[in-house]
């Protein structure tokens, strides 16, 4: 258990969030959302962020009952006094400040993303893309795109992916690389270098088996192959290179001569290139010794005159590898910056090669699969880049391990999302009602806006009937609440009514009364079949039957759904089968 404790500064920030939240949604605040504003002021917080719900949840139940009790100006009043910051419609966009790159001149900064090309990019992947994005723009630099596709045995390469990571790179940056370049394309370059290398007398040909070289470096005795005079080191290079040479993969390995004296054992001989049978996607079998990844990379960076690396904390060792190397060739290292590990809790320890596996296994639909971490994925369900960027800018380049829920993110997202988003009815699990209007007359069409803060997009204009036989839709936890009760609700912008037991009931007042509960409805004549893909509270991801309002919105189309939360439309039904169904993927609440 953690021995974690909020102080009083953090019950404030809470308390002032929770008010502000329930400021805005008229008594209606939610903790995913105070959670995502308290976590994105304080990123300190985040890896207690488990232990925050416990007392968020309680402030969201105060805060929301003051409104309903006491209204608006009571909650204003104490955040005037308290929290004054909190009172601005609109909040400042929060960035923590990248730290400036070291030695870095303007307009002469040359960064890399370099992911291997075994899948689409994940979550992960995106951290890489925009913080070298942010650097690029910020020193009038040049960001490559580098596909390190070198490895055909444990990481092979997917054909698809290479034009999947190209189109997400465009849009997570909106801009395109400033170079694109494929390692698989430069093997001259490395081979000769290596060639270059082995006649030096900086690499070496080691034919020892694995586990026997395991013992010499433990041990820190050098390996027999290492004393073997230059023109020997150079057949056995040619011998490794000839498919007629007798060496199969595994044979032997190409080591940097760094000297079994290293205190990191990870740096001792470490290995540069091997024979790799697997055939390539993209260039078959011309090459049968490929390099690792250390080497290329290091013999790429150099090629390229990059300046500057942002990399995980737990390659350093290959920092010190790659260093070891430039000093035997005489070249300058780049200025290497590192970042810890963010986890986020709903995700776990996804891993590329995993999610292949488990789609092969038919565990997802695929790599846009919403219930995986992939930037298909958060595509599809309506995340945006500008979300993206202010949830990775907040947590900078520390080297600090971090736990975050996805509700930081999605506090981001719904940011963005509630300035654009129009809305829209959505009634789960609906219960089709017959109202009588005995001694009231109904309007000719119920006028709802588009956006409630954008008077000029216009609004959504529901037909009402002449004859006052109205029948609506309420969702069924809605009507059997209302029925177990005094039988009273308030339709959303439209009226009160009172129910009965047999799905019936009447239309009672149309001005808006205290006390009575609002409820999402459609009218009977605007509503069409809908599917919704959404999580339940375990995560399980379930396709869910309702209705939608009819709207003239196309694929791609994020809505804001009342009282559900967004999602994006991912399917249109066929026009002339008044049966078919919208798809609609959950984005979140």
């Amino acid at each position: 258990m953690s021995d974690w404790e909020p102080d009083d500064e953090v019950l404030q920030l809470i308390r002032k969030y929770a008010l502000q939240n329930a400021l805005e949604y008229d008594g209606d605040g939610q903790v995913k959302s105070v959670q995502g504003r308290v976590l994105g002021e304080n990123a300190e917080l985040r890896e207690h962020a488990r232990h925050l719900v416990p007392l968020i949840g309680p402030m969201v139940d105060e805060a929301n009952e003051l409104w309903k009790t006491s209204g608006a100006d009571a909650i204003r009043s104490i955040l005037e006094e308290e929290s004054p910051d909190a009172l601005e419609k609109r909040t400042k966009e929060r960035r923590e400040g990248l730290p400036e790159l070291p030695n870095a001149k303007a307009g002469e900064v040359v960064l890399r993303f370099a992911p291997n090309p075994n899948g689409p990019l994940s979550l992960g992947h995106s951290r890489g893309v925009m913080i070298n994005g942010e650097y690029a723009a910020t020193y009038d630099g040049k960001l490559i795109l580098r596909f390190d596709d070198t490895d055909t045995k444990n990481k092979p390469p997917d054909l698809r992916a290479y034009d999947w990571i190209l189109d997400e790179f465009r849009w997570l940056t909106g801009n395109e690389p400033g170079a694109v370049i494929y390692a698989s394309d430069r093997m001259e370059t490395y081979l000769q270098k290596a060639t270059e290398c082995v006649a030096d007398g900086h690499l070496y040909i080691c034919s020892c088996p694995a586990p026997e070289f395991k013992k010499l470096r433990e041990a820190k005795q050098d390996c027999p192959c290492r004393d073997l005079a230059r023109e020997e080191q150079n057949e056995r290079w040619q011998k490794m290179l000839d498919p007629k040479g007798g060496w199969r993969e595994g044979h032997a390995v190409v080591r940097v001569r760094t000297g079994m004296d290293q205190k990191n054992p990870a740096l001792r001989d470490w290995p540069a290139l091997r024979i790799q049978s697997a055939p390539h996607p993209r260039v078959g079998t011309t090459y049968r010794v490929w390099p690792l990844l250390d080497f290329q990379s290091a013999v790429e960076d150099h090629e390229q005159g990059v300046t500057h690396i942002i990399r995980g904390k737990d390659l350093m060792d290959s920092t010190r590898k790659q260093k070891l190397l430039y000093e035997k060739l005489g070249w300058e290292y780049p200025e290497t910056l590192y970042w810890g590990r963010v986890k986020v809790h709903e995700f776990g320890g996804f891993s590329t090669s995993q999610m292949a596996s488990d789609i092969a296994a038919g565990e997802f639909e695929g790599w846009h699969d919403p219930a995986l971490p992939t930037i298909q994925a958060l595509r599809r369900r309506g995340f945006s880049t500008a979300a993206l960027k202010r949830f990775w800018m907040g947590f900078g380049l520390t080297e600090k391990d971090i736990q975050v829920p996805m509700a930081t993110l999605e506090s981001f997202n719904a940011a963005e999302l509630d300035e654009t988003s129009p809305r829209l009815s959505f009634i789960q699990d609906p219960v089709r009602l017959a109202l009588e209007c005995k001694g009231l007359t109904l309007p000719d069409f119920v006028e709802l806006p588009i956006h409630p803060e954008h008077p000029e997009l216009g609004s959504r204009n529901w037909p009402l009937p002449t004859d006052c036989g109205l029948e609506v839709f309420i969702e069924r936890d809605d009507y059997k609440s209302a029925i177990s009760g005094d039988g009273r609700l308030r339709l959303k912008d439209f009226a009160n009514i009172h129910l009965d037991p047999h799905q019936g009931g009447e239309v009672v007042q149309l001005e808006k009364a205290d006390g009575v509960r609002i409820v999402h409805w459609l009218v009977a004549g605007v509503e069409r079949p809908a599917v919704m893909w959404r999580p339940d509270e375990s995560g399980v991801w379930s396709k869910r039957k309702g209705l939608l309002e009819t709207s003239g919105h196309g694929v791609g189309q994020v809505v804001q759904l009342e009282r559900v939360g967004f999602a994006r439309i991912d399917g249109l039904p066929a026009s002339n089968d008044p049966t078919s169904s919208t798809d609609l993927i959950w984005t979140h609440g």
